[in-house]
């Protein structure tokens, strides 16, 4: 979907959007398909490039805040369609930061296993933004695109891996970012579909301000928790929210060496699968080397924010 598409529905210009946002272009989901549907793909997308058959699977656990329906839950929908028999499946909904906060409870799952359990762990990200996006409100209806990206997570040599993490929830914030109708306290009626209760709503200024003062705090305190001289951090992969907003908070962050690997441009906002995005795209582009320190972080409604440190390893294998 090209910004001059959107951008006639919102009321704006192709180089407004351009200019507030840093987005050119974005994809929707087609038709005929749910969040399952890109859920599917990216996982069995991960599968095959890792080597990992679904039977080898213990865990998936699908991050989204635009579900299929309420219930069941969308991960069970991936279990089903990708054969992975056996395997606990569930949704995780942090908004933005859910493949962080998936990423992390998988991998402390995974741990906690028992000798002989399943190795291997599957964490999608994944969202359809499209579907709850009103196309006339310029304020959200040029940020967020459709998709979805997936990981699997197995046994990586020592010193490698998933290094320490800082997870946090500011719930006084939790207006900021919010679908009102649909749910328990307000049910979908004509009432909340006439007043647009049903799409998502932002507010832009105040995201803005949280993400400036608590993304460099968490980043902060995950470093320090980890032992980590800022310095030594190679590569930071940070939600897609909005490239403008990006260029501003980067600098804020601390990391004189870490290359910033941005896709906003492509894909625009995806939500939960911005990250996983980012990261496959950087590994595609052979940005990685063994060793490399990764430092993931998300944030999102709830307000949420979702930080991980990794060390790359690049030779990691389903074959033990």
């Amino acid at each position: 979907m090209s910004n001059g598409l959107v951008a006639e529905r919102a009321g704006v210009t192709a180089e407004w959007i351009v200019r507030k946002t840093g987005i050119r272009e974005r994809r929707y989901a087609a038709d005929h398909e749910a969040t399952s549907d890109l859920a599917v793909a990216a996982a069995r997308a991960a599968l095959a490039d890792a080597d990992v058959t679904a039977g080898q699977l213990g865990w998936i656990v699908v991050a989204t805040s635009t579900p299929d329906h309420p219930q069941p839950a969308t991960a069970s929908l991936v279990q089903h369609r990708i054969g992975a028999v056996g395997a606990a499946a569930f949704d995780i909904n942090a908004v933005c930061s859910g493949f962080v906060f998936a990423l992390v409870t998988v991998a402390r799952l995974l741990a906690a296993d028992p000798a002989g359990a399943p190795r291997f762990g599957l964490v999608v990200g994944a969202d359809v933004y499209s579907r709850i996006i009103d196309p006339s409100d310029r304020r959200t209806a040029v940020l967020f695109g459709d998709g979805a990206g997936a990981v699997v997570l197995g046994p990586v040599r020592a010193g490698h891996g998933i290094i320490g993490s800082d997870l946090a929830t500011f719930g006084r914030h939790h207006d900021m970012i919010k679908v009102p109708a649909g749910g328990s306290r307000l049910p979908a009626s004509e009432k909340t579909l006439a007043s647009g209760d049903h799409f998502f709503q932002m507010q832009g200024r105040a995201v803005r301000e949280f993400v400036t003062d608590e993304l460099p705090a968490a980043i902060d305190r995950l470093l320090l928790t980890c032992g980590t001289d800022p310095a030594a951090v190679d590569h930071f992969v940070p939600h897609q929210a909005n490239g403008a907003m990006l260029a501003d908070v980067l600098p804020r962050l601390g990391l004189p060496r870490a290359r910033a690997h941005l896709t906003v441009a492509e894909h625009a906002n995806t939500g939960a699968a911005s990250v996983p995005l980012a990261l496959d795209t950087a590994r595609r582009e052979g940005s990685f080397g063994d060793g490399d320190t990764l430092l993931l972080a998300a944030f999102g409604g709830g307000m949420s924010i979702g930080a991980t440190l990794i060390r790359w390893d690049a030779t990691a294998s389903a074959t033990p």
